[in-house]
């Protein structure tokens, strides 16, 4: 039992020097369990130079020892960013990586909604994304939630999986499309944008009523197409606003741009039902 008259002078200085830290590493296959004693031991191994000596220990006489030289002084969870466990194996599923499958047991997890649609696709939260690398990793998702891969699982993985896959369907969808990746990025932000609130602007109102008058009397497809790609360009003019008061942070804009996009694109769905 270390002296009592040294362990009051080694624990406001232990204290002040060391925060409560659950475990740290010594190299990758070295990991002490608990902080408080292999301080204890260490003290313990110093205690005759310090009984002997009558002096108060150093300040940080402990970092001199060989046995904590280059010693990271770093929890667990803080370096792997440790969240959830796999409710399979039980293994860690890091909050630094996506969990739709766990890494060790390859166990579908049940859906966390705390994980946005562009953070399920890797890809960073903004209006601008690459379609391309959207749907690659749509589709690689898929494959790894396909019913066939699971149909052997227990029925509590398939539906997990179940639930995964359409979830990812929804995110697909939502961010494929510039007017619901831009409402889903007001949403993010905390800002709820009601679609089917009317634009007081007779100017717009006006240029709505005569296209949709145009679509009605085209004749042919030829016609409709040609106001499909005008209607486009429109709905292409105003995505790109969107794009500047979002970057912007300009919320009235943003939602301006979104009631218009709004317009263009019901207009744009009515033409493909009549082609």
């Amino acid at each position: 039992m270390l002296d009592k008259k040294l362990w009051k002078q080694l624990s406001p200085l232990l204290r002040r020097q060391l925060r409560p830290i659950p475990s740290f590493h010594h190299g990758p296959d070295f990991e002490i369990q608990s902080f408080s004693s292999f301080i204890v031991s260490l003290v313990h191994s110093h205690f005759e130079e310090f009984r002997v000596s009558g002096a108060p220990p150093p300040p940080h006489f402990f970092l001199e020892d060989s046995r904590v030289r280059g010693m990271r002084f770093c929890s667990r969870s803080c370096e792997d960013g440790a969240g959830s466990r796999c409710w399979n194996c039980d293994s860690v599923l890091l909050s630094s990586k996506l969990s739709l499958v766990c890494e060790s047991c390859r166990s579908v997890q049940p859906v966390d909604h705390s994980i946005d649609y562009f953070r399920i696709f890797g890809l960073e939260k903004k209006f601008d994304i690459e379609q391309d690398g959207l749907e690659g990793k749509y589709k690689g998702w898929q494959k790894k939630l396909h019913p066939d891969l699971v149909h052997s699982k227990s029925e509590r993985e398939r539906r997990y999986a179940a639930e995964q896959s359409a979830r990812v369907i929804d995110a697909y969808r939502t961010l494929s499309d510039p007017l619901s990746r831009a409402i889903y990025l007001m949403k993010l932000e905390g800002i709820h944008v009601d679609e089917e609130q009317t634009v007081s602007d007779p100017k717009l109102l006006v240029e709505i009523m005569e296209i949709r008058e145009a679509v009605e009397e085209a004749s042919d497809p030829r016609g409709l197409k040609d106001i499909q790609s005008q209607v486009q360009e429109k709905l292409k003019h105003w995505s790109e606003s969107f794009l500047r008061a979002f970057q912007c942070q300009s919320t009235d804009d943003a939602v301006n741009s979104i009631r218009r996009m709004t317009y263009y694109k019901r207009i744009d769905e009515e033409i493909v039902k009549r082609l």
